[in-house]
């Protein structure tokens, strides 16, 4: 396989979210002339999208499952190389990945071994192509993920709690604020309320941090606030039960807290030998417990995901290629069942 010219191949392809069906179609070829059995599982909502799955066409429910997702955030931007480094939009999140695992797949296959390939939509917005493939598990023992860790493996990786702060008010002339009663000065009271609340830290993970996102509110400059806005993402190091209580108390007689998603934290698989790290970004391995014990690992860096000048070096598609079959062969080797 010629890694390099696959993972543009796919970078290509444009593959926003929703619209994932012509780079799925695109792998669902590859992996047929690589001799798979392939099957595209339908996924509800936009378009006809759908997620891949590719077996060995002997052994239909494998123990091992290499996950990523095909889909990317926007603007689209088209594929270019250095000699160190691949540019474009799902270069390392997650193209590369997509195909550093039907590379190892490949190396694998030659040994006897024959892992599952399952690729995935939806995955940076809500994970609906995980949740999809939830419903629909095949049997595999262990669930090798890719993301962008530099090919570290993941000891944890952080969940989300969003959370939408609102406050009421009453609209008055600027110029007589008794009349009225600012939903923005509630809303700052609400907000520095929270952000006095001690977070929950992790022995191993860390803490938990909060980002104050959005704000938003108001009428006018001379018009007294009726109405006010905010959103909260805090990075989740452990159950989200008490914090919950811990931010509507915080924000009450001042806002109203409405928690609007969570990820649960999750505490991941390692193998001996390799790199370790704490993710402090969400994947789809929470919406995908019905597929195995979670591992997490993959080439490039999350800190060039999402931008403009997104790469993944060359060096380490080719060495996540091994990685990915070292795993495999010691969860094989090692597995207590």
């Amino acid at each position: 396989m010629d890694l390099v010219a696959l993972t543009r191949k796919l970078i290509d392809i444009e593959s926003v979210t929703g619209n994932e069906a012509a780079v799925g179609e695109a792998l669902a070829r590859e992996l047929s002339a690589l001799g798979y059995a392939v099957e595209r599982m339908p996924v509800e909502g936009e378009g006809e999208r759908f997620n891949v799955w590719a077996t060995h066409p002997d052994q239909p429910r494998p123990e091992l499952v290499f996950s990523t997702h095909m889909d990317t955030v926007p603007p689209f931007i088209p594929s270019s190389e250095t000699p160190e480094r691949i540019y474009g939009r799902g270069s390392c999140d997650a193209k590369g990945i997509v195909v550093a695992q039907i590379a190892a797949g490949e190396k694998l296959k030659a040994d006897g071994i024959h892992v599952g390939l399952l690729f995935l939509v939806g995955e940076e917005r809500d994970s609906q192509g995980a949740q999809a493939a939830n419903q629909d598990p095949r049997g595999a023992k262990f669930l090798i993920n890719g993301e962008p860790t530099e090919n570290r493996i993941a000891l944890a990786s952080k969940g989300t709690l969003r959370v939408e702060v609102v406050a009421t008010g009453k609209m008055a002339h600027s110029a007589y604020p008794e009349l009225g009663e600012s939903a923005i000065d509630k809303m700052l009271d609400a907000l520095e309320s929270v952000r006095k609340l001690k977070l929950p830290v992790h022995a191993t993970a860390g803490p938990s941090t909060l980002n104050i996102g959005l704000i938003g509110g108001g009428r006018a400059p001379n018009v007294i606030p009726d109405h006010a806005s905010a959103n909260l993402l805090i990075r989740l190091v452990g159950p989200a039960d008490e914090l919950r209580q811990q931010i509507t108390a915080a924000v009450s007689g001042k806002a109203e807290a409405n928690f609007i998603l969570e990820i649960p934290f999750m505490e991941l698989g390692t193998v001996p030998g390799i790199e370790t790290m704490i993710a402090a970004f969400t994947t789809d391995i929470p919406a995908l417990t019905n597929w195995g014990k979670p591992l997490l690992i993959g080439p490039g860096s999350i800190h060039v995901a999402h931008t403009e000048g997104e790469y993944i070096e060359k060096t380490q598609l080719l060495e996540a290629v091994d990685l990915y079959a070292q795993i495999a062969r010691h969860l094989r080797k090692n597995d207590p069942s």
